[in-house]
């Protein structure tokens, strides 16, 4: 479900875009190519059309979100957790003192036969 969430997010994304790229700031964009007002589309209507479509792709992308956020999958964590946690578990302690022998061994020096 995350997986179909998150590729209709990328569809509304990249239809925003378009939609807001088509849209000039001035009022022309698209409806500049109208010229002619006895057409059924005309630069009023264009300019709605573009103006809605914007809103309601943003709405898309607000539920789209949200929704998308409740479907996180939240398997993995635990199992990163677990794993984080047992190396934490088992880590040394860096303070502590390492255990030396108290006493060092005899050496013992084997000393050559000297011939007197």
């Amino acid at each position: 479900m995350y997986t179909l969430i998150t590729v209709l997010i990328f569809i509304v994304c990249v239809l925003l875009i378009l939609i807001v790229l088509v849209q000039n700031s001035k009022g022309g964009g698209l409806a500049s190519n109208f010229q002619s007002t006895n057409q059924v589309m005309g630069v009023r209507k264009t300019n709605d059309f573009l103006e809605k479509a914007t809103w309601y792709l943003a709405a898309a992308l607000l539920i789209l979100s949200i929704a998308g956020s409740a479907f996180i999958p939240h398997g993995a964590e635990t199992v990163n957790e677990s794993a984080i946690r047992s190396q934490v578990e088992q880590a040394v302690d860096p303070n502590a003192v390492p255990n030396f022998p108290i006493a060092a061994p005899e050496a013992t020096t084997a000393q050559p036969d000297s011939a007197n």
